[in-house]
C-alpha cells in the first residue's frame, strides 16, 4: 500500500537520534513520509536531526525541522504553533522523547528522579496539552504515545524512574483516549522492547555493561523468544498503522513490539 497519510501534518518528537542507524523517532519521520505525510520534526539538538532529513528527502518527503526542549511548556506552545503556521494544522502527534537511568529509589538522587518524570511523562503530557486544542478544532487527530516495556514489567535493569514514567505514558493515553474520542481524535500507545537503536551503543552499553555492547547485546537478545532483535523501524510501522485510517476504530489502547518478550514468564 502506499499514501496511507498523504496529506497528512505529522509531528514528530525526538525526530532525531543519537547516533546513526534506526532510531524510533528518525524511522517514524521517515516511514510517514513514504506514505505521503508532511513531517514537522522536533528534536532539541538539530544536529541529530542531519540524517533524518537527508532519509525522508531520499522518499521526497517534505520535513520542516524545528528545535525544541519538550519539557518546557512554553517551548511546546511555540512548537505547536509553529506548524500551524507552517501547515495550518496537525493531523498526527508522535510523542517519542524518553531515555532511562539507572538506580532505584535509594541509590538514584532525587534530581534524576525528577528529571526523569520531566524527560518521560511531562513531554508527552505537555505536548497532548498543546496539540489537543488544535485537533479538536479539526474535529480529528490521531496522537500515538511511546511507552516500554518497562512499563509493564521488569525487563532486567533497576530504572525505578523510567519504568514508573512509562508506566504513566500507558494510563495518560488511556484517560485521554477516553476524554476525546467523541471529538474525533484517538490516542494509542506503543510499547517497544528491547530494540538495537543508535542509543544501545550510545549509551546504554556504557550504563549496564561497561561499555561492552557486544555483551549488552547478547543479554537483550537472550530475552527475546523471536531471537532476532527489533529496531526503530519495527516501531515506526506500528506508528504508522495507529496513525492511518486503518486504525480508525482503535483508541485507548497499546500495542507490545517486543518480539515475545513480555510475555514469557521467566
Amino acid at each position: 500500500m502506499s499514501g496511507r497519510l498523504a496529506g497528512k501534518i505529522a509531528i514528530v518528537t525526538g525526530a532525531g537520534s543519537v547516533g546513526p542507524g534506526w532510531g524510533n523517532g528518525r524511522a517514524t519521520a521517515v516511514r510517514f513520509a513514504e506514505e505521503g505525510a508532511k513531517i514537522f520534526a522536533v528534536d532539541r539538538n538539530p544536529e541529530s536531526v542531519a540524517e533524518t532529513i537527508a532519509r525522508v528527502k531520499e522518499v521526497n518527503g517534505e520535513i520542516v525541522v524545528h528545535q525544541c526542549d519538550v519539557t518546557d511548556s512554553a517551548a511546546v506552545a511555540a512548537m505547536v504553533k509553529s506548524c500551524v503556521d507552517k501547515f495550518g494544522r496537525v493531523d498526527i502527534l508522535m510523542n517519542n522523547v524518553g531515555g532511562s537511568a539507572h538506580g532505584g529509589p535509594v541509590e538514584m538522587p532525587e534530581e534524576t528522579w525528577h528529571a526523569q518524570i520531566a524527560f518521560n511523562l511531562n513531554s508527552v503530557f505537555l505536548a497532548c496539552k498543546h496539540v489537543l486544542p488544535v485537533m479538536e478544532k479539526q474535529k480529528s487527530g490521531a496522537i500515538i504515545n511511546v511507552a516500554s516495556t518497562s512499563g509493564i514489567r521488569f525487563t532486567g535493569a533497576f530504572q525505578v524512574g523510567y519504568a514508573a514514567t512509562k508506566a504513566g505514558v500507558i494510563q495518560l493515553s488511556r484517560v485521554v483516549a477516553v476524554q476525546y474520542a467523541p471529538k474525533g481524535i484517538r490516542v494509542n500507545t506503543i510499547i517497544p522492547g528491547q530494540l538495537h537503536t543508535p542509543m544501545v551503543e550510545a549509551r546504554l552499553a556504557k550504563q549496564r555493561a561497561g561499555g561492552d555492547i557486544e555483551s549488552l547485546l547478547k543479554q537483550r537478545l537472550a530475552r527475546i523468544p523471536m531471537g532476532f532483535a527489533g529496531d526503530g523501524r519495527d516501531t515506526a510501522n506500528a506508528a504508522l498503522f495507529l496513525a492511518s485510517d486503518e486504525a480508525r476504530f482503535i483508541t485507548g489502547t497499546e500495542l507490545v513490539v517486543d518480539g515475545g518478550m513480555s510475555v514469557r514468564c521467566d
